[in-house]
């Protein structure tokens, strides 16, 4: 979470990174059953684990596909209207995933080629603005790899549907305490707070795909802005009042060779923050364009 502080008339919002693809197994993860109908207790450890393979199988997979990422950062008024303004970004976006590392566990991250800023191109060594999305990150999928699930408490929540299809719902949330981590950068803080973080994973009940991801941010919560960044007269304090945001997944057709994939469509977000100088903000990121390499050199849309 990017937010700048109440030292200058800057933005307040929340930032997620976004992931390329979701591949995930493909067998039917539809509630377990006895022989007069009665539902049993569902196997989530089973279910969670092959959820980490398949995610770990895609991360290999998802190197060879790119696409296009487009954002648009929209201040909101007190009713929640648009502004006038809106700042758009385009990157190309791929995932980066090395599992031949040795001993180490590999991570997931996200890599983007800024290709313009408000429909012109980036200056030479432009950097991003305390809103945009950073070159590398964290793919969001990877708390469901093996090594990062202990850190996270897993229920079932049953069945439900999402984008008209049939899905299990798996709540999740940190596991024990952990502490905040508030980073700050000249007039932007970034923040961190996973105590405060819960979310919802739908996976598709016939292929196991994921469909849908969403992630809330508790607050009220307070951030102390230094008395180096503050404005003379401005509240010390900023407050995380809210932060909500869904990833949304859709089938993309590859041919020659024929393949299915499911990967992002869209991601909302939508913050409220009192005390920067833009305390409502609406990010929408969409992704379209995607490619696929078949070899070192061949690219088929």
């Amino acid at each position: 979470m990017a937010v700048p502080s109440a030292a200058r008339p800057a933005c307040a919002a929340v930032v997620l990174a976004t992931v390329v693809a979701a591949v995930l197994a493909a067998a039917p993860l539809k509630a377990a059953r006895d022989r007069d109908g009665a539902s049993r207790p569902v196997d989530l450890p089973g279910l969670l684990a092959r959820i980490g393979e398949r995610v770990e199988a895609y991360f290999a997979r998802a190197q060879s596909i790119l696409c296009v990422e487009t954002v648009r950062l929209q201040p909101m008024d007190l009713n929640f209207g648009g502004a006038m303004h809106v700042r758009k970004l385009v990157y190309e976006l791929r995932v980066s995933w090395d599992s031949s590392t040795g001993d180490a566990v590999p991570e997931a991250s996200v890599l983007r080629q800024l290709m313009s800023i408000d429909g012109r191109p980036p200056k030479p060594n432009e950097e991003p603005g305390c809103l945009d999305p950073k070159p590398v990150s964290l793919d969001p999928l990877s708390f469901l790899l093996p090594q990062h699930q202990p850190e996270y408490k897993f229920t079932y929540k049953g069945s439900g549907r999402t984008s008209g299809r049939e899905a299990v719902m798996i709540d999740y949330g940190p596991m024990g305490a952990p502490p905040p981590e508030i980073k700050w950068n000249d007039s932007c803080v970034s923040i961190n707070v996973p105590s405060r973080t819960t979310g919802r994973v739908w996976v598709d009940t016939a292929t196991g795909d994921v469909l849908r991801i969403d992630e809330t941010v508790r607050g009220p919560y307070e951030i102390e802005v230094p008395a180096s960044q503050r404005r003379r007269g401005a509240d010390g304090w900023l407050t995380l009042e809210r932060a909500d945001s869904t990833i949304r997944y859709k089938a993309v057709a590859f041919s020659d060779p024929d393949e299915l994939v499911l990967l992002p469509e869209s991601i909302e977000l939508m913050s409220v923050i009192r005390g920067g100088g833009t305390p409502r903000l609406l990010i929408k990121q969409d992704f379209t364009a995607y490619q696929r390499f078949v070899t070192g050199a061949r690219v088929i849309p």
